[in-house]
């Protein structure tokens, strides 16, 4: 599956699209994992958005806002770092079902790895 991740760095005034590749399920059959998965990859847009020559960096799902927005029919993931934000999507999954799982996955806080070199 692919989706597009729609990214303003912090201080910039203009936005970066990237799209993403994503091998697991479909949206409709995501579970946590896929969530937490999805995630990470719009965090790490973010982040190659910001550094575009960097390596990639470990990734934590703590510490930043989110919000799921309904669209067309679909859903959108909305996420706020202190690095930047970010639009991803459209989902097609429910927006009470995928508000559930954002939840739980950002409370375990369902990391990558901790330390002070991750992306968040």
């Amino acid at each position: 599956m692919m989706f597009n991740v729609e990214i303003v760095p912090r201080g910039k005034e203009y936005a970066v699209t990237e799209t993403v590749v994503y091998d697991g399920r479909e949206p409709e059959a995501w579970s946590d994992e896929d969530v937490a998965a999805v995630l990470k990859e719009i965090l790490r847009a973010i982040d190659r958005a910001n550094n575009p020559a960097g390596e990639e960096r470990p990734v934590t799902l703590r510490g930043f806002s989110w919000i799921i927005e309904p669209t067309d029919g679909h859903v959108v993931i909305a996420v706020d770092i202190p690095s930047g934000a970010a639009v991803a999507g459209p989902f097609d999954i429910e927006q009470k079902r995928l508000d559930e799982m954002m939840t739980r996955v950002t409370r375990t806080g369902r990391s990558g790895l901790p330390g002070s070199t991750s992306v968040h």
